[in-house]
């Protein structure tokens, strides 16, 4: 097979891999859409309960009351995928591995997706229930909190997606390990570094308060110390095996 014929042998793999991804999240789009509104409510639930009774969420815009629900829904449906979209990223990318290699990728990519989901559900059962009745209670006298449905969504899916994205961390540590960019040695001499630097991207990560950044960051720091542990196990297998 020539080099152009073998080019586009993988981009057509490539392209139906991106079509059964697309067609998967579709699907859980439509076996989800018509529980849209349930599905919000679920998500709003820690700021409704934190709501005084006299006040409830308002939606500002004509189109809110059933966009935001949709949005939400279609979202989550790629939340859904994840794991079936990462089954199809070590479909592709396999072939070009070695076996020892292939050890590696396959755990990572599973890991990559539990991390993630273990992110978004410390945010809703840990971070929401301790940080919106802070913010209804640090309302000023007179202020009324009733929080438009779209900024809600908008405001949860950020923090979603921030420590979905910061329970990553294991992971960055070991392949950076893996590749020989750095040593768990060298990360550990790192960690005053490392401490300050987790709080800035907390800041950074979450709206500007310092729960949400304190929330974020411990956890950021936590998982760095259990990517170091791991790495060095990693390491110490590697070093039996070339022994051997």
């Amino acid at each position: 097979m020539s080099e152009s014929q073998s080019l586009v042998s993988h981009l057509t793999e490539l392209r139906d891999r991106l079509v059964k991804i697309i067609l998967a999240v579709l699907i859980v789009f439509a076996a989800s859409v018509t529980f849209a509104n349930d599905i919000y409510h679920w998500v709003a639930l820690p700021l409704i309960e934190a709501l005084p009774e006299s006040t409830s969420m308002i939606a500002t815009g004509v189109a809110t009351p059933f966009l935001t629900p949709f949005k939400l829904t279609m979202v989550l449906s790629i939340f859904v995928c994840m794991p079936y979209a990462l089954y199809h990223v070590w479909g592709f990318i396999a072939p070009a591995l070695y076996n020892n290699e292939k050890k590696l990728v396959a755990p990572l990519l599973f890991s990559s997706s539990l991390l993630f989901y273990l992110g978004m559900a410390f945010a809703y059962f840990v971070v929401f229930p301790l940080a919106f009745p802070f913010f209804v209670g640090a309302a000023p006298e007179g202020v009324t909190v009733s929080t438009d449905i779209n900024s809600y969504l908008d405001f949860v899916l950020k923090l979603f997606f921030a420590f979905g994205i910061a329970f990553e961390i294991p992971i960055a540590i070991v392949l950076m390990v893996w590749t020989g960019m750095t040593t768990p040695a060298s990360l550990a001499q790192k960690r005053r570094f490392v401490v300050v630097g987790v709080f800035v991207a907390g800041m950074l990560l979450t709206p500007p308060d310092v729960i949400s950044q304190t929330l974020l960051a411990v956890p950021m720091w936590l998982l760095f110390e259990v990517g170091l542990i791991v790495s060095k196990l990693y390491q110490k297998k590697e070093e039996t095996d070339e022994t051997a």
